[in-house]
Order: C-alpha cells, then structure tokens, then sequence
C-alpha cells in the first residue's frame, strides 16, 4: 500500500512536466496583441496545477517531505521546466518584434520608391508635353513657309529663264518649286530673318579690312621700256568661251606678241555651240582706244597685209590650238617652238588661247603689261556703258551720287547717269552683288548632283554628249571620282539654296537689296524660289531693264554679261558662288584695283561649306551661323598675289599695284 501513492505522484509529476514542456505555438501563429491573453492563459494554468487533488496530496504526503530527496528533487525540476519556458517566450516576442520593425521599414521603403516612381513619370510627361508643342509649332512654321515659297513663285514673272523653262511653265508643265534637301534650314533662315529684321547687321559686310587693303594704289600704267616695231610676223588670235575667257585670251595674245617683237592683229571671237553669241571684238570693247591705248606697247593692225591674207595658214603649219600648247606654258615655250614659225611663214594663227600662258615665272614688264591691257585697255562701247549707267542708277533707286568704280566701268555715262537723278536726295543706297554660277554649261560641265534624281542625271549627260563630247569619252574610259567626292572636295558650285543660306548666316537683313547675276539659273523658278521667299528684294537685269533697253543685247550672251560684270564691279557688296569661275575672278580683281580697299568680296570656301551643309538634317541655326561666318571670315584677308595666281583676280603685286607704306 505505501507503494501506491509513491506511484501516482511520479505519475502526476510526469504529467505536469509534460504540460509545462509544451512547445510554443509557431512564430506566425501569434500577434503582439494577444500578449495579455498568453500571459492570463499562463496564470491561469499555474494555479490550476496549485489546486488540483494531486498537488495537494503530494503537498501532504510523507514522501514528499522537505527532509526527504525525491520530494526536494522533484520541486527543483517544476521550477527548472518553468524557468525555461519563460525564457523561450520571451525568446520569441523578442524575434516577433523585430521582424515587425523590419516589416515595416520595409513598407516605408516600398513607399518612398513608389514616390520617386511618380515623380519620374511626371516629370517625363512635362518634357513630353513641352516637346510636342515645339514639334507642332515647328511643322506650322515649315507649312507657311510652303506657302510662302509657292506664293512668291506664283506671282514672280520678272525674271527671264531660257526659252525651253520658259515654255514648260507657259504650258503649266513645269515642276513645283521644290525644297529638296535644304527645306529645314530654309525655314530656320526665314525665321531668323524675321527675328533680326531691325538689329544692326556685323560691321564687316560692307567692308574690307581697310587699312591692310588701301595701302595698295594701281600703278599699272607705268612704263619703262620702248615701243616695239613688230618686225618678227603677225598674230592672229581667235579666242573661245564667253566674254571672261575671251577677255584673259586677249591679254595673254598682247603679252605674247610684246615677247616675240610681233605685230597683234585686233583679236577675233570664235562662234561658240554653247555660247551661241556672234559678238566681235568690236561689238564689247572700244576697239580704237585698245589699239591707241597699247601702241607705245606693241603694234596692233585691223588686218594682215595683202600678200598674207591668201595664205593657207593650216597647210604651211601656221594654226597652233590649245591642244598643241600646255596649259599655262612659259615665256621659254613661246621662243623656241613660236618664234620659228613666225621666222618662217610670217603669222601665226593661236584658235582658243584659253590660259595658255604661265603667270610665273614672267619679266616684270611683260606681267605689268598684263595687268594695263586688262584694267585699261579693255573699256566697253558706249552702248553698252550707256545700259549700264541706267542699270546702276536703277540699283540704287535713282540716288544722285556716282559709285567708286562708275568712270572706269562705263565712262562717260556715269555724268548724264548723274544729271538724270539730279534731283533725288544725295544719298548712297547700299546693294549686294550675288553672281550665281549655276548655268546648265557649269552645271554639266562639275559632273556634280544637285537634288535633281534620275531625271536630272540624264538631262545633264545629254547635254553633254552635245556640248563636251570629250568629257563624256573620258567619263566611259576613265574612273573618276563621285559626285560626293566632288562636292567634299569643294569643286561643285553652290546652288542657289546653298548661297542664299550663306548670306543669310552671314547676317545680311530680309530687306538687303541682292543683284543678282547669271540669271539663266539651271532648274528656273523653282530654284530661283528659295531666293525670292527668304529676300523679296532680289533683282535682275532682266527686271530692272525694259525690254525695249534690252533688244540690243538680245541673243549676244557675251555683251548681255558685260552688263552684269557692270552691275556686279560696281556694287557696295560681291559674293561669289564659285571662286574658279571666270566672271567672278575678274569682277573682284577689277574691284581690288580701283575699290581703294572700300570694296569687299565675299569668296566662299566650297570645301569648308560641303563639310557644315552635309549636316543640313541636324544642325542648329546659331551653329550654321558661327561655322559660315569662320568660313567666309578666312578668305577676306588681304594679302598679295600668291605665287603663279592670276594678276587679274590678285592685282595686289608689285607689277600692278604699289603700296603706299
């Protein structure tokens, strides 16, 4: 018997340690919240065990007594067992709490990322938004600006076009003025213009470096040396091209003839396929004050002696063309292979005589002798003086003063110009001269592209199966290079897009007054569009002149370019398009030589230009206006001749010009 109570007591013992072994719910089982229930639930399983029967009966049994061990033993592993499970409560709310606080750092981060989210999205918006409302702005100003151009070429009937542009427009066959690939830039241009139309343009367009450029005074008309006799035989020369290269053949002829102490006969013009102008000698330049002017110089007749005028000039080998001298030949070539023939047959015959003589090395007085025969011999008939007065007073809008260069260029008339407008006010109107060489003989001639596609590609090879059989032999027989090359080497010619933009980079106002030469623009009206939309102000000969003061020159090419040589020399302003051509070279030498350095001359890097206008698509506005001006900027610096450069574009040297300092 005393063995069962001792049995149900472990018994009980067990059972209570059991209960209070128990493992604590799972970590997401529990909240902070239900702290105080778990607590309450924990005191109340406490003094259920104190209350029970079987605690009692051990409290009174005799085993378990405080003098015996099992009874010490047993309380000592209760308070063990309870102590544990404490610690493992507390044990856990504490890991509770802290994934709690990291829950919730975590949502505040979540929410902070949220936010800069938004933020981001909205700011993106805004530059959306701001950026499609310069999109439309700027598709409004580029469908004006159509309109603009379609309207002015609508309306313009002033300026004249060949015969063939001329009908196609009449029969309503004609292209639409086209934009090609400068329509961004053109747009960007207008409202440029339109922006500065009344601020102050840069100071140097209507001038040269002065001082640098007066101190240079024309002293070509001095002379040091004998008359010659002309006792070695006559020389006919028979020069080709328009009136510049007959011009520079004219001059050459003087020298050569001055070199083999020979007599010059007045020179002829050859009948050209392209030009197709039956213009003489006389029919351009006073043909009696170029024989008076060069007598103390060399001997110049109207005709051969009659005992030469019979002579078959071919079959005695007297006829020598371009082909049979080099391009640029020396003094030296002239007296051995020249010089003989004139012993033997008494005349020689030169047919072309374009650039066929050396510019260095020369004798002084032989290259001085050019230079006189050039701006002083060469004067142009009265009347064509007479239409170049009343070109010029047109171009100033009928103002009273004469310009620099007005004696030089057309004489006489420059007075009864004068007295005409005697009555207008005494004030100089400035005007820009704009020679655009852009004819259809250049434009075939560059084997350049210009916008025009397959249409264009084909029209400009037949023309030059027609007109330079030769360069289309050598285009199937040799590789040359691409028109791209071309243009990056800066050897294509500016089309009027091209130098319209130029000038309005350069800083010339909407209301500029632009002459413009070499009207027989390749592509009509819509080329010449793009012109007239940015600078209403643009003129012609053809629309400043009647056509009654024009008949006379009707179908003479070479006199018709006589007036523009006039119009151009004469104005406050010239820009060129292409810096090889001819006309251009002489109008800017002739302006060096009289302009007193008043008189500037815009010259064009091509290959510089080629390499800003290739960015056409992307470029911006005030960058096109800095990277032109730099351009152009570096070609206005005075400085003398280079070596063996024309005298007739770079007369600042000592043969023809002195200086002063």
């Amino acid at each position: 018997m005393a063995s069962t109570p001792t049995t149900l007591s472990d018994t009980a013992l067990e059972s209570a340690g059991k209960t209070n072994e128990q493992e604590p719910p799972e970590l997401g089982e529990i909240g902070v919240s239900d702290r105080a229930e778990l607590n309450k639930a924990r005191s109340s399983s406490f003094h259920a065990r104190s209350n029970s029967p079987t605690s009692r009966s051990r409290q009174h049994s005799p085993s378990h007594s405080p003098r015996f061990g099992p009874s010490r033993f047993s309380n000592s592993d209760r308070s063990q067992a309870s102590s544990f499970s404490d610690l493992k409560l507390l044990g856990f709310l504490w890991d509770r709490k802290q994934q709690l606080k990291a829950q919730q750092k975590g949502k505040r981060k979540a929410a902070k990322s949220w936010y800069s989210r938004k933020r981001v999205k909205g700011l993106v918006a805004l530059i959306g938004l701001v950026g499609l409302f310069f999109l439309v702005n700027w598709i409004m100003l580029l469908r004006l600006q159509d309109q603009a151009v379609n309207s002015k070429v609508e309306n313009s009937s002033s300026v004249s076009f060949p015969q063939r542009e001329e009908e196609k427009w009449r029969n309503g066959k004609g292209k639409r003025p086209r934009r090609g690939i400068y329509g961004r830039m053109l747009a960007l241009a207008a409202h440029a213009l339109a922006e500065r139309q009344n601020k102050p343009e840069p100071k140097d367009l209507w001038q040269e470096p002065f001082v640098p450029a007066s101190a240079w005074r024309p002293c070509a008309e001095q002379r040091n040396w004998e008359p010659s006799d002309g006792n070695n035989g006559y020389i006919l020369v028979t020069a080709n091209g328009g009136m510049n290269q007959q011009r520079v053949a004219v001059c050459n002829a003087v020298v050569v003839a001055r070199l083999l102490n020979s007599t010059l006969l007045v020179p002829r013009f050859l009948y050209s396929s392209v030009w197709k102008d039956e213009s003489q000698f006389s029919d351009i330049y006073q043909e009696e004050h170029f024989i008076n002017y060069l007598t103390p110089d060399i001997r110049i007749v109207k005709e051969l002696p009659k005992d030469l005028q019979s002579l078959d000039l071919e079959a005695v080998g007297s006829v020598v063309t371009d082909e049979d001298i080099m391009k640029e030949a020396k003094p030296s070539f002239y007296l051995k292979k020249i010089l003989p023939i004139l012993f033997k047959n008494r005349v020689v015959h030169f047919v072309g005589f374009g650039n066929r003589l050396a510019f260095d090395p020369i004798p002084f007085q032989l290259q001085r002798l050019r230079c006189r025969c050039n701006f002083l011999a060469l004067q142009f008939v009265p009347k064509i003086q007479e239409t170049g007065a009343l070109l010029l007073q047109r171009l100033r809008r009928h103002v009273g003063l004469p310009g620099a260069l007005d004696r030089y260029l057309i004489g006489s008339s420059a007075g009864s110009s004068n007295n005409e407008s005697s009555g207008s006010a005494k004030k100089t109107s400035k005007y820009l001269a704009l020679h655009l060489r852009f004819e259809i003989d250049m434009v075939a001639h560059s084997l350049c592209e210009f916008g025009g596609g397959e249409e264009e590609r084909q029209e400009l090879e037949a023309y030059r199966e027609i007109h330079f059989p030769a360069l289309t032999l050598l285009k199937k027989t040799t590789k040359l290079p691409s028109p791209e090359e071309l243009r990056l080497e800066g050897l294509c010619p500016l089309t009027p897009e091209e130098a319209i933009l130029m000038l309005a980079a350069l800083g010339f106002r909407r209301k500029t007054h632009i002459f413009v030469a070499g009207s027989q623009i390749y592509g009509g009206q819509s080329r010449l569009g793009a012109l007239t939309s940015l600078y209403p102000n643009l003129v012609t000969k053809e629309k400043l002149l009647s056509s009654a003061e024009l008949e006379p020159f009707v179908n003479f090419s070479s006199q018709l370019a006589a007036l523009d040589f006039i119009g151009c020399t004469a104005a406050n302003a010239f820009a060129m398009t292409d810096s090889g051509s001819q006309f251009s070279s002489l109008v800017s030498g002739y302006r060096i030589y009289y302009g007193g350095g008043k008189m500037p001359t815009i010259r064009p890097n091509k290959r510089r230009l080629a390499d800003i206008f290739l960015k056409n698509s992307t470029i911006e506005w005030r960058v096109f206006e800095q990277r032109v001006r730099k351009a152009v900027r570096q070609t206005k610096h005075v400085q003398a001749r280079p070596k063996a450069r024309s005298v007739y574009r770079f007369p600042r040297c000592k043969e023809c010009m002195c200086r002063t300092d």
